[in-house]
């Protein structure tokens, strides 16, 4: 499961998809609906927060939203309407940065032309229901060592 923390707007159409899937599961495992990925370590920023539901929802919103943007066809009946205000889930910058760079990675096997495109982007947007602090990678990524 991978949870970005940068915009969906830099993802090519296999990876907005597989975002949305996997995003309406955490939304799942947060309602207690299934019994996998309970411990899965992405779900503890939506966890630590107040009402761990209704960051998801808006998570999901803003996939919808770009979704639209493209053009695409995401059931937003799946999800709880939208709050007007959500307080921002933190992110560190050095999560930003690793997340960008395993982006690129996969987009260079992947989706050339959106590797090229995002190769003119110095610093990315982060999903609207982050908002970026001082910090390295967190603890749950796995670094490849070498």
């Amino acid at each position: 499961m991978r949870l970005w923390s940068i915009h969906p707007k830099y993802l090519d159409a296999k990876g907005l998809v597989a975002l949305w899937r996997e995003s309406l599961l955490a939304k799942k495992v947060l309602e207690g609906k299934t019994k996998g990925y309970t411990s899965h370590p992405q779900l503890d920023r939506f966890k630590k927060n107040a009402n761990p539901l209704e960051k998801i929802n808006s998570y999901l919103h803003s996939i919808c939203d770009e979704a639209d943007q493209r053009g695409y066809c995401f059931d937003r009946k799946k999800l709880v309407p939208r709050k007007t205000r959500i307080r921002k889930i933190t992110v560190t910058q050095g999560q930003i940065d690793f997340e960008w760079k395993h982006l690129q990675r996969k987009l260079f096997k992947r989706s050339r032309k959106c590797f090229w495109k995002n190769k003119l982007i110095e610093i990315p947007d982060v999903h609207p229901s982050f908002k970026i602090i001082k910090g390295g990678i967190e603890d749950w990524e796995i670094l490849e060592s070498g």
